[in-house]
């Protein structure tokens, strides 16, 4: 058997798993483990060289100033030949073992050193220094070649905390972007209805005699739907900073989602009426889940509450909620017969980064704000959330929950 060796690029489709071989350049001109690899080599006065990191599919070989990548094999692993030394070489008794390994691995040697790579006191690869020459090697020269080990680990380690790093900066420098887009929706949609407040209780403070009863029904009205709805837009902001926060710790048990259903349908059952829409819950008894209740039947609400808002008055409105089952998972709908959702809003639907909001049918507003909190709330449930709508037909929410826990009970 030959060792197949492989040009860097085109040849080695998965050289995005060689996390820690990228690290060290092996792809650039600045190969780490070329320039190793090379200087080992005229250390120990050895032709060839081959570096492995145990969790990555290609290892890399270097010969005659040239680097290549090779398929690794599962077995080809001998971490526990090198007992409690670092290196291995012909006097060590597992010398002729390791011999094998290298041979059926396509390694043509007749002699060898192979040296071990430990990464924060956890063995992660090996080096070995082979050719067909049948004289010792530069042993003088060992503890050095273990030094450079030592030193590229070292850079290796400083480029782990470097992507790191970066990574994280980021994802912060994205998430304050989020935010900071976020707080601009959430002030210009505070803005609208403070700008009505104002407006018609500084009428009823400065005009009071001029108006009638009916003025002054009109107006109390309006400020106690606007006052109500800038409460629940604050609410829903507190909320979703309190999630992003982490303060939100779920708690799962088993619970029948019908009970979260029939809760639902109580609640809002009058609103329902109000706007002369049906409200079905379809979820059968004992369609039980493992999840956080209060969160899950906030989900609910959210939900039934939104297609409330957004289904016609003239009686032909429905809002139903249905739920199935499935071996480990239980599938929540939530169906309506509303305006739709166009494909534009549906892309954005659980970002906090609306830039308009939408009105309802009686000229309902919102930021938005309670699908991005039933998206949090479902992964902290380890559950998903999508929807799929037709603009003049209506909207359906899918929710998917794991099933409830069995407890096997010991005899």
């Amino acid at each position: 058997m030959k060792l197949e060796l492989l040009t860097i690029g085109p040849e080695t489709e998965k050289l995005r798993a060689c996390q820690l071989s990228l690290l060290l350049g092996v792809y650039t001109q600045n190969n780490q483990i070329a320039h190793f690899l090379k200087m080992a080599c005229n250390l120990l006065k050895i032709d060839k060289g081959i570096f492995v990191f145990e969790e990555e599919p290609y290892g890399w070989h270097f010969s005659q100033n040239v680097c290549s990548a090779f398929a690794r094999k599962t077995y080809q692993r001998f971490q526990s030949h090198f007992s409690d030394q670092f290196y291995i070489d012909i006097d060590h008794p597992n010398y002729n073992a390791t011999s094998n390994i290298l041979n059926a691995m396509g390694i043509k040697h007749n002699r060898y050193v192979a040296i071990s790579l430990i990464y924060q006191n956890k063995t992660i690869g090996y080096v070995v220094f082979f050719d067909e020459q049948n004289i010792d090697y530069q042993r003088n020269y060992l503890c050095i070649v273990h030094e450079l080990i030592q030193n590229l680990l070292s850079i290796l380690n400083l480029r782990i905390e470097n992507a790191e790093l970066k990574e994280a900066y980021e994802q912060e420098s994205a998430l304050n972007f989020s935010k900071t887009k976020f707080f601009q929706v959430i002030a210009h949609d505070l803005r609208a209805p403070f700008h009505g407040l104002l407006g018609f209780s500084e009428v009823l403070a400065r005009e009071r005699n001029l108006l009638t009863e009916e003025n002054i029904d009109e107006i109390s009205h309006y400020l106690f739907d606007t006052a109500q709805s800038t409460y629940n837009l604050l609410e829903s902001l507190l909320n979703w900073a309190m999630a992003e926060g982490g303060r939100f710790i779920c708690h799962p048990i088993n619970f029948d989602i019908f009970q979260s259903g029939q809760i639902v349908t109580e609640v809002l059952g009058g609103l329902a009426i109000n706007k002369n829409i049906k409200l079905i819950n379809q979820i059968k008894v004992n369609t039980k889940v493992y999840a956080d209740i209060n969160m899950i039947t906030s989900v609910i609400q959210n939900l039934v509450s939104n297609a409330l808002k957004f289904t016609p008055t003239d009686g032909s409105g429905v809002v139903t909620l249905q739920a199935e089952q499935t071996e480990d998972q239980v599938y929540f709908y939530l169906h309506d017969t509303g305006m739709g959702i166009s494909e534009a809003q549906i892309s954005a639907l659980f970002e906090p980064n609306l830039t308009v909001s939408i009105r309802g049918t009686r000229g309902e507003k919102g930021a938005g704000l309670g699908l991005v909190l039933c998206k949090r709330f479902i992964d902290l449930n380890k559950g998903t959330i999508s929807v799929t709508s037709e603009e003049g037909k209506g909207t359906t929410f899918k929710v998917s929950l794991p099933k409830e826990k069995v407890v096997t009970k010991l005899k």
